[in-house]
C-alpha cells in the first residue's frame, strides 16, 4: 500500500499509466475494507469522464490475490496515451481465475486517466 496508498488517497497523482493501473487495482483489492482510502471515489476520479461508469461495485466475495503486469505501450512521464496489458489473479466462491486485460489510458489536464480495457 505504500507506494498505491497516496495516489488512491489522492494525495499525488500517477506518474505514469503503470503506476495508476496499480493503484486501479489496488483500488479493487481493498474494495470496501480501508474506508479511509475511498477506493470507489479513487476508481471515479481516475476514470475517463467519457467511459466512466455511474458509479463502481465490488464483487462481495471476490478476493484479489495478485498482480502481473505482462507489458506496457507508451504511458511514461512524458507520454499523452499509453496502455498496459496485465493479469489480475484472484478467487471467488473457492474456484481461482485470472483476469486477462490491455487498459488504454491518457493524459487529461496532466493527470492521467483510465479509459478502457480489452480483455481477450
Amino acid at each position: 500500500m505504500q507506494c498505491c496508498g497516496p495516489i488512491i488517497a489522492n494525495d499525488r497523482p500517477a506518474m505514469t499509466a503503470e503506476e495508476l493501473m496499480r493503484s486501479r487495482y489496488s483500488a479493487f483489492a481493498l474494495g470496501e475494507t480501508e474506508p479511509a482510502l475511498d477506493a470507489a471515489a479513487h476508481l471515479l476520479r481516475s476514470w475517463d469522464l467519457d467511459t466512466r461508469p455511474d458509479h463502481v461495485g465490488f464483487e462481495p466475495g471476490r478476493v484479489w490475490t495478485g498482480l502481473e503486469v505482462v507489458g506496457s505501450e507508451r504511458g511514461g512521464a512524458l507520454d499523452a496515451t499509453g496502455i498496459v496489458h496485465f493479469r489480475a489473479s484472484f478467487t471467488e466462491d473457492g474456484s481461482a481465475e485470472t483476469l486477462t486485460e490491455r487498459s488504454s489510458f491518457r493524459r487529461v489536464d496532466g493527470r492521467w486517466v483510465y479509459v478502457a480495457g480489452i480483455r481477450p
